[in-house]
């Protein structure tokens, strides 16, 4: 197995990851009749987005180093408001 069948493998995997969070998303909402964004989805989200950033940084593909790179920050950002919402819910 050469070092790009790997990196070709690790894309896939990133792009499963972060294709899995729309379904996530999509079965929740089903579950509540409403849409809902659940805790699942940003999780998703940063994993297959760290992973498809890394198959960027290995191209060497600027657009797409910057598109996941910022996405990165979003995810990230969420999932430490959330944090922030259930602490103080909990105090």
């Amino acid at each position: 197995m050469t070092a790009q069948t790997v990196w070709i493998g690790i894309g896939f995997l990133g792009q499963a990851l972060f294709s899995a969070r729309f379904i996530i998303q999509w079965l929740a909402s089903e579950r509540s009749r409403r849409s809902v964004v659940p805790l699942a989805f940003w999780w998703f989200s940063l994993a297959g987005g760290a992973t498809l950033l890394s198959y960027a940084l290995w191209r060497g593909d600027p657009v797409f180093v910057l598109g996941q790179g910022l996405g990165l920050v979003v995810y990230l950002r969420n999932l430490m408001l959330i944090r922030q919402h259930r602490q103080t819910a909990d105090a």
